[in-house]
């Protein structure tokens, strides 16, 4: 057995734990002998998280659920795997359950050709669906399901006490969930999400990637003063709502105005 390095009462995290970053970010919550985990990452990892499972004394007999915060294929391609050798419940979103059961190559980012991405993506079944208000139990401990879209279309968040494990939704830069229209990213909802998060009384925000951090409103107001103008920018193609440049040049092209 190797010392256990909790970030919190009841909470490992895989890379904290290993001192090297190994993916995504993956939480084990645990009460005593029984655990779960919040997203896996790849394939590739697979073995090795188990391995350092087994190191930390955890039975895998004991594992409750496995948790994907959202579909996305560095959160969850590995999820078929571990869940053939901890036969846990999988448990996640109704539309991420949709395009993980699809093995859904566009959705999940695993497939991205004009990048030359091309990523297997193992179909996997969940047993039970998670919606807003949900109350996921473990021994002693409530984890609260927050619907979070934006990023996707299925992405959850978890609160447990003052900690919350917030997925894709921001990090410690104030960088947030890539967006893009093939993702089932959409800007307002994501805007709504950020805006919950900073209405919160949450004290730590544990997101699926990067650093662990404390919530910082004016982090959080920049970002959603960003997505925002996000809005009405051509950038974000078909996740914004409108681009104000057109409604410009109709009047100029009504008023007769030439370039100058």
């Amino acid at each position: 057995m190797i010392h256990r390095k909790p970030i919190f009462p009841n909470v490992i995290e895989m890379n904290y734990q290993a001192g090297q970053r190994i993916g995504c970010n993956v939480y084990l919550v645990f009460d005593g002998s029984e655990w779960l985990l919040i997203d896996i990452g790849y394939e590739e990892t697979v073995d090795e998280i188990v391995d350092l499972i087994r190191q930390l004394d955890f039975p895998l007999a004991q594992c409750k659920k496995l948790v994907a915060t959202h579909a996305d294929v560095d959160h969850v391609q590995g999820l078929a795997k571990i869940a053939s050798v901890v036969k846990a419940e999988v448990v996640g979103h109704r539309l991420a359950a949709e395009a993980l059961a699809a093995g859904d190559k566009i959705k999940t980012f695993a497939e991205i050709d004009a990048q030359d991405i091309h990523l297997d993506m193992p179909q996997v079944q969940f047993d039970t669906l998670l919606d807003e208000g949900d109350l996921i139990r473990l021994g002693g401990l409530e984890l609260e399901v927050w619907y979070t879209p934006g990023h996707t279309d299925s992405q959850l968040s978890f609160r447990m006490g003052n900690l919350l494990f917030s997925a894709d939704n921001i990090y410690r830069d104030g960088c947030v969930g890539a967006i893009d229209a093939h993702h089932g990213s959409d800007i307002q909802a994501f805007i709504k999400s950020l805006r919950r998060i900073r209405s919160s009384d949450v004290e730590w925000l544990l997101p699926s990637h990067g650093p662990i951090f404390r919530k910082d409103d004016d982090l959080l107001d920049r970002a959603i003063s960003r997505l925002e103008g996000y809005l009405h920018m051509a950038d974000f193609g078909t996740c914004a709502i409108d681009w104000p440049l057109m409604d410009e040049w109709d009047k100029e092209l009504a008023s007769g105005k030439m370039p100058k």
